[in-house]
């Protein structure tokens, strides 16, 4: 008997011999005690300074005897109490603690302690005469003099316990001549409190 092609395909189908299917079962694995003591630990956060530590105490490059050796001034008018930064004839950072100990608060002012500006432009002047001056040179010592102020701004008053922090920089050495500008500014913290242009005229030994 004739199969039709329908038949046939349906009986090669149920003839096929049946599959084998093995059945994997796939278990959790258990973390053990070892697993965590491998472990990075997390990295912690580092703890912030407590606030006695982070005062304006930077390390001098020239402390106060250093800077009397370079500058003739003395008690009352030396200004400058240390140097952290100095390239000679270029720039210098320095620094002055106000304090109410300082001899012209009495009368300036009596009833408001404030730094008088003359003074800070002073300071800023003292400063840019170290930028000049080489502490090894002991024939030119403190020769130097204050010559002129341009375009001076005061911006905020200086108080007792603020530390004026103050930047001289060179713009322009007319070394024929001996004549300094310097570009001047003094902060407390991030604040500007004051700025001017100064002119120095460097002295000759006699």
């Amino acid at each position: 008997m004739a199969l039709s092609a329908r038949t046939f395909k349906s009986s090669q189908v149920c003839s096929r011999k049946p599959v084998n299917v093995k059945r994997i079962t796939v278990r959790p694995v258990r973390s053990t005690a070892v697993d965590h003591a491998e472990a990075a630990p997390a990295a912690e956060a580092p703890k912030p300074l407590s606030v006695e530590k982070t005062g304006p105490n930077f390390k001098p490059l020239r402390d106060v005897m250093q800077i009397m050796q370079i500058l003739p001034h003395r008690y009352p008018f030396l200004l400058v109490d240390r140097v952290v930064e100095w390239e000679k004839e270029k720039y210098a950072v320095g620094y002055k603690c106000i304090t109410i100990n300082d001899n012209f608060f009495p009368g300036h002012f009596p009833e408001r302690a404030i730094m008088p500006g003359v003074l800070q432009v002073e300071a800023m002047a003292q400063l840019a005469g170290i930028v000049m001056l080489d502490p090894e040179d002991t024939a030119g010592k403190g020769l130097f003099f204050f010559a002129g102020i341009e375009n001076c701004r005061f911006r905020k008053p200086v108080v007792p316990g603020d530390v004026l922090m103050m930047r001289a920089e060179v713009t322009k050495y007319n070394k024929r001549f001996g004549m300094v500008k310097v570009a001047a500014t003094g902060h407390v913290g991030e604040d500007l409190v004051v700025e001017a242009e100064l002119t120095l005229a460097m002295g000759k030994p006699r």
